[in-house]
């Protein structure tokens, strides 16, 4: 063969072949997405009829409180990737619907929060709209309502451990992701603990630049200090007093977080073994042996006006 010409171009129509083979490529790796998982919408959005059901790759219901590992494949949570964990995003970046892992109903499904029988959303408090990241729920994660916090002195609020995921992406409802466990702050949220984990998705472009809470104060300058606010003031409109902090507001390290989540993990199989009494009427059956209505997706219905409105506080 002859000498290769360094000056070569390519043709348009090679261009395009090339990348359309670049993108199949891209398809066809693996992610960290764990891309087994599809999700069920059954109802209209914004009604109080909406949940939508997390799927695996056999089509089969499950739970993203109890099925989903908390580990990835392939993870232990103890070795090199030992801040690795899943992530089941509720709310997606700048939405305000209070969604959330509906705990009492079978199989779990997400549904909107509902406040004297009406859709909750968080209003916008400037310069806020909505969520300022992506928001969800680590899984096999558990809050015990009954067991006091030895480091903040409240006990649980009975949920899955909370995540913040600060990455540049707006993740979908219903997505598991693999992220990067950065650190933790301890919102006292009327007289319970509820941790929230500092988290950012192993594709996400600076994952690779973020390994604890000091890399984000560096590279996400004023981000931290926005979350204590947006956390501490998101109540006020809705005529409630302003939330509190344990440590006063400091946010802990990547290995205190990881024995937060390890530590409510230990509380979920408590939980689900029966050696913690379930009291709160958790929904425990995640066999998928349960009758789940089919899917169905109207058109989602029109939102109140007032949920685009900005407020001062």
């Amino acid at each position: 063969m002859g000498e290769f010409n360094k000056n070569y171009k390519m043709s348009p129509w090679q261009s395009i072949v090339k990348s359309a083979f670049s993108s199949l490529n891209l398809c066809l790796k693996p992610t960290a997405s764990l891309m087994k998982y599809t999700t069920r919408q059954v109802g209209a959005l914004n009604t109080l009829e909406y949940r939508l059901y997390l799927e695996n790759e056999q089509g089969k219901v499950v739970s993203p409180f109890h099925d989903v590992p908390l580990y990835p494949e392939g993870s232990s949570g103890e070795s090199q990737d030992g801040n690795i964990v899943n992530m089941f995003v509720e709310i997606p970046r700048w939405t305000c619907a209070k969604m959330e892992i509906s705990k009492e109903e079978p199989m779990n499904p997400v549904k909107q929060d509902v406040k004297k029988g009406a859709l909750r959303f968080v209003k916008n408090i400037f310069p806020f709209h909505g969520y300022p990241w992506n928001y969800g729920a680590i899984p096999q994660t558990w809050e015990c309502p009954e067991h006091t916090d030895p480091s903040t002195g409240f006990k649980g609020d009975n949920d899955p451990i909370d995540a913040v995921e600060i990455g540049s992406k707006v993740l979908e409802r219903g997505a598991v992701r693999k992220v990067k466990v950065l650190g933790t702050i301890a919102l006292i949220d009327e007289g319970e603990t509820d941790w929230k984990i500092v988290v950012i998705d192993v594709e996400d472009p600076l994952a690779g630049q973020l390994n604890d809470i000091e890399d984000v104060k560096s590279k996400c300058p004023g981000l931290l200090e926005a979350t204590v606010r947006w956390f501490r003031d998101y109540k006020i409109p809705d005529g409630k007093p302003a939330n509190e902090f344990a440590f006063n507001g400091e946010y802990k390290d990547s290995k205190f977080a990881m024995q937060v989540i390890k530590d409510t993990h230990e509380m979920w199989k408590g939980l689900v073994s029966g050696k913690i009494a379930n009291n709160k009427g958790i929904a425990l059956n995640n066999t998928g042996n349960v009758t789940i209505p089919e899917a169905s997706a109207p058109a989602p219905a029109t939102l109140p006006e007032s949920v685009n409105n900005q407020v001062y506080i």
